[in-house]
């Protein structure tokens, strides 16, 4: 008996796949991105990196209800997903090229898409990184992007390259997303100061580090032949700066209250600063290891980038992490990084 297959339903009222990729994500071809000789609309795109470099590719992929909020701003949600793919780029000392982008959506809005799109580019012509293919079906919502990179061979910023006697350093400020996600959850409510509340200036001020990171793109770039190793913040300084003492096989020292929390974090009691600088992940900050004697061409590179570094430590040759206050006396903090099969 033959199979019978369900009747084919259409609706004129809805976007099919094809007009949905070239409606938001087609753009004319533009003469000025020389590595791209196609992009949207084949079997496949054609990247032409620069000779000699080496690629440098990275994959992310948020989840609602895992990695963003079901109501999340469609325009923040855009830009934070390249957001996250750009910071791996930064932290291999990377520049980018370009992205796909594979995307399940439960329903076709152009509410939803038309910003989603806008943030996503805007933050995508910024880096001179251009969409050149994907995928979209139907399902719940899930994006997940690959983004394409160049280095010069030898010069990425790996993980497994920090030394002993290196200084440890981290990029701008951290904490405030993680700080803005504890409102968000009604935590530490007792705790926060009074004027944190859902909707005040500060609140919004830390949601923006939450919701629409800056990639520091131009230092992972600047530190190329100055660091060592480096890592973008993501899941949680120690849990990060982890993943460079194991594939190192080194340890450090990190001077805690030294750490740059942000502006809004800088007001709550040092039990909380403490907590969400170390262990409070969504920063996607670097956070990278040099000489001693590389300091000044550290703090040059950062100028360079306009962007603000702090030494927060030392690597040593001696396994584990140790952590020490103000006076140098060693801290006992039970903290850990997100993990996404160990966290609820």
């Amino acid at each position: 008996m033959p199979v019978q297959y369900p009747a084919i339903r259409y609706n004129p009222s809805m976007l099919s796949e094809f007009d949905l990729i070239s409606r938001y994500f087609t753009r004319t071809a533009r003469s000025n991105i020389e590595h791209i000789a196609l992009g949207v609309g084949d079997d496949c795109a054609l990247l032409t990196p620069t000779a000699g470099m080496q690629l440098a590719i990275s994959t992310d992929m948020l989840v609602e209800g895992r990695h963003f909020f079901p109501d999340a701003d469609a325009f923040s949600l855009g830009h934070k997903c390249l957001a996250v793919n750009l910071s791996d780029l930064a932290a291999m000392g990377a520049r980018p090229l370009a992205f796909t982008l594979a995307l399940a959506l439960p329903a076709a809005r152009d509410e939803w898409l038309a910003p989603f799109s806008s943030g996503l580019l805007a933050l995508a012509d910024t880096h001179h990184c251009e969409l050149i293919g994907g995928d979209t079906t139907k399902g719940p919502l899930n994006i997940c992007i690959t983004v394409f990179g160049e280095t010069l061979p030898g010069q990425a910023l790996r993980r497994d390259a920090a030394q002993a006697g290196d200084d440890i350093w981290v990029s701008g400020t951290l904490g405030d997303a993680r700080l803005a996600l504890a409102v968000y959850r009604q935590e530490l409510c007792d705790q926060l100061n009074p004027d944190l509340q859902p909707g005040s200036e500060n609140f919004l001020l830390a949601a923006a580090r939450m919701h629409q990171p800056s990639p520091r793109v131009a230092l992972g770039l600047a530190l190329r032949g100055i660091a060592h190793a480096a890592i973008d913040i993501s899941d949680g300084l120690i849990g990060d700066l982890g993943h460079i003492l194991k594939r190192s096989g080194v340890g450090a020292t990190l001077a805690v209250d030294s750490l740059p929390a942000g502006a809004i974090l800088n007001q709550q009691q040092q039990t909380i600063r403490r907590h969400f600088t170390l262990a409070g992940g969504d920063d996607y900050e670097l956070c990278f290891t040099a000489t001693a004697s590389q300091r000044d061409a550290v703090l040059a590179a950062a100028q360079a980038s306009a962007t603000a570094v702090t030494r927060i430590g030392t690597i040593d040759a001696a396994p584990g992490l140790r952590l020490q206050d103000a006076s140098l006396a060693p801290l006992n903090l039970q903290l850990s990084s997100f993990d996404h099969f160990q966290t609820t």
